[in-house]
């Protein structure tokens, strides 16, 4: 930890002081009431959308905030950074506004658009390693070698300060608040948004959440220190990081209540919900707060504010999770059908599932197979329904009309 950081109070004075550099630099994004979410959880529910912010997402809050502070010599060396997509952006973003040169590396599997727009914003892209713990290791050897300044991520004071700008916008938007969610990667957002609560109301319940198959905080608070977690496995890239930073670990060691973890088929469900019923497009990470009050709505006190913390996500991959969430919660049927090779059996079974309700998506023929006797057709279907419930009286309607389905 560097001796700066230590030193840093983490006071409302430190967060307005924040605020003030980027005031005219970021969005105020909205604070908008989903009343879906809020009969689920019997209390009012506000998503913060920070999906709406320049870039996509809240990183330039914590970028432009750092980056200003540079001495001017610092300024002429130019920057460095590392990010699966989101702090790209913030940091380019901010490089362009503030004059100073900026390189990134990147995740060579990052996705397009958060590389096509990083690279619009003016900065210099270098793909490398398979995560972002590659990608900051290229960062390091970069300041090594150019004398570049490292923008990290989320290991930084003046970065958390400039996320915490989050946590007083939603006091001003919901002055009545008593739980916010926060998605949680490094954790410089999730400590940033609760320090700066608590600088105001300390009873005010902040909770972390992140994706089970990349969560690095639950092991680390339960060993007291940042632990280091290489297998990640998360379609939410924006918080998949190996180990939590040294400065934000200690502020959610002292102000989060509790840092959960979501499933990959409840992250799917929590995107489809914001976009079906929110009407508002966020990543797989962004949602990861959605995630978590769907899964247990009774963990948390009223009125809550979840942070949709960002919307860059490539519409190919945004089709495949609308589809996973879709199957996730049961409107997505998925079955093998045996028929009779005759005439008129496709148009039968098609004829049979229009009456039943359900929406055909594709339909997959399969006549050669060591399992099928020469005068049968296997039928592959994909269909559209209104929910598990649906998907059973389909099933039945068929057995009952007489058809054999192979797998449901």
């Amino acid at each position: 930890m560097r001796t700066d950081d230590r030193a840093t109070a983490f006071d409302r004075a430190t967060f307005t002081a924040a605020a003030e550099s980027i005031a005219d630099v970021v969005h105020r994004t909205p604070v908008e009431e989903s009343t879906t979410l809020g009969r689920v959880v019997g209390s009012p529910v506000y998503l913060k959308a920070e999906n709406l912010q320049r870039t996509g997402s809240f990183k330039i809050r914590g970028a432009y905030v750092r980056m200003s502070r540079l001495s001017g010599e610092e300024k002429t060396r130019g920057v460095v950074a590392a990010s699966a997509g989101n702090h790209a952006q913030g940091v380019a973003l901010a490089a362009q506004l503030l004059g100073i040169s900026a390189k990134i590396f990147m995740p060579v599997d990052a996705a397009l658009p958060k590389i096509a727009a990083t690279r619009q914003y003016g900065a210099e892209v270098v793909l490398v390693g398979q995560n972002l713990n590659g990608a900051l290791a290229a960062a390091a050897a970069e300041v090594s070698e150019s004398g570049r300044v490292l923008i990290h991520p989320y290991d930084h004071a003046d970065i958390v300060a400039g996320q915490g700008t989050i946590g007083l916008e939603i006091l001003e938007q919901v002055p009545d608040v008593r739980t916010v969610i926060v998605p949680t990667g490094g954790g410089g957002l999730l400590a940033g948004v609760a320090a700066a609560v608590h600088s105001v109301d300390p009873t005010i319940d902040v909770v972390g959440v992140q994706a089970a198959a990349a969560a690095a905080y639950p092991p680390s608070l339960a060993e007291g220190h940042p632990r280091l977690l290489e297998d990640l496995h998360t379609m939410a890239d924006g918080i998949a990081v190996g180990m939590p930073g040294e400065v934000p670990f200690r502020l959610v060691a002292e102000h989060v209540r509790e840092v959960r973890t979501v499933s990959e088929e409840q992250l799917s469900r929590a995107v489809l919900h914001v976009v079906e019923r929110a009407k508002l497009v966020v990543e797989p990470s962004g949602a990861a707060g959605v995630a978590a009050l769907l899964a247990e709505p009774g963990a948390f006190a009223g009125p809550v504010v979840v942070v949709l913390s960002g919307g860059n996500v490539d519409p190919l991959v945004l089709l495949r999770i609308i589809r996973h969430g879709m199957s996730a919660a049961g409107r997505y049927l998925q079955m093998r059908v045996l028929v009779q090779d005759a005439p008129g059996s496709l148009a039968g079974l098609l004829k049979e599932l229009a009456t039943s309700g359900g929406n055909v998506v594709s339909v997959e023929h399969t006549r050669t197979s060591a399992g099928l006797a020469v005068d049968e057709v296997e039928i592959s279907v994909e269909l559209e329904t209104k929910g598990p419930e649906h998907c059973q009286s389909v099933l039945e309607n068929l057995r009952e009309s007489g058809y054999t389905i192979l797998a449901p």
